[in-house]
């Protein structure tokens, strides 16, 4: 049998993380000499009022080789499979990390993914292969699957400033937005494993109603979608992009979840996106 393994910045409920016995490796921020593990020493409310009070901007890392060695270990010892999809190697040394724990463990059969995404786009990949897995899909058949998600995932989010990512260096193509934004918010997304300038708009409401349009210009209105959704500190305008999803869009599962604390370092709070893809009958 197959047992799913991620890293923290897939962002998805505990529930559904348990539902499905979904390990979860943390990578780490770090506010000047203290270090948290994401998701298991800093909540994101607690991250998020750090943020606010906190003197010295936070930094992240991701986990360690022996962190997801340990992992590994211990799955393999109990017989399984392990399929590890993580964070986009272009903006994170995360996968480096597991690969380096899958080549300490020879012999052990071990698939790492890159996700070429992050949090909603990461946790759509990380919820199908789980449920592949569950169902008795052989790993060939999931990964064939993956490799259409990570083309298909459309993962678009607006921030309510550019400074973040810039500061934190994850900015990408959308550094060209840099130096034109007053009171603009602008809409990115996550394509080719990087952050690229989508659309800009002169409000949050404006920004979302661009966003929708974006959306449904690259989707089929009656097209059988999964869609999780993604805020930080942003619940009430996540729920309206969730009802606005389901009015426009044929969704037949819609998660909302918040993100925590590595993901908030690059974008900061104020976040709202969704990554939508299709669902497969299989």
């Amino acid at each position: 049998m197959i047992k799913v393994v991620t890293d923290s910045t897939c962002y998805l409920p505990e529930d559904v993380l348990r539902r499905h016995d979904i390990r979860v490796v943390p990578l780490n921020v770090h506010f000047g000499q203290h270090t948290y593990r994401e998701g298991v020493d800093l909540t994101p409310e607690q991250f998020y009022h750090l943020l606010a009070t906190s003197p010295v901007l936070p930094t992240t890392s991701q986990p360690s080789p022996g962190e997801f060695r340990q992992v590994f270990a211990e799955l393999s010892s109990a017989g399984y499979q392990i399929l590890c999809l993580v964070i986009s190697s272009r903006l994170s040394g995360t996968y480096q990390s597991a690969v380096e724990a899958q080549q300490m463990l020879s012999g052990v059969p071990i698939v790492v993914f890159d996700s070429f995404s992050v949090a909603a786009g990461l946790a759509l990949m990380v919820l199908t292969a789980a449920e592949m897995a569950a169902a008795g899909y052989p790993m060939k058949v999931i990964l064939e699957r993956l490799e259409r998600l990570r083309h298909d995932v459309r993962l678009y989010f607006i921030v309510d400033t550019l400074e973040y990512l810039q500061k934190g260096g994850r900015i990408g193509k959308a550094a060209a937005l840099v130096g034109s934004l007053l009171q603009i918010k602008p809409i990115l997304a996550i394509q080719d494993g990087i952050v690229q300038p989508l659309d800009r708009a002169r409000s949050k409401p404006k920004a979302l109603e661009r966003l929708l349009e974006h959306f449904e210009a690259g989707l089929e209105p009656r097209q059988a979608l999964q869609c999780i959704l993604v805020h930080a500190q942003a619940f009430n305008e996540a729920q309206q992009l969730a009802a606005e999803l389901q009015r426009r869009f044929h969704c037949r599962r819609i998660l909302t979840t918040e993100v925590g604390a590595v993901v908030g370092t690059h974008v900061g709070p104020g976040v709202v996106g969704a990554a939508l893809a299709p669902i497969e009958d299989r």
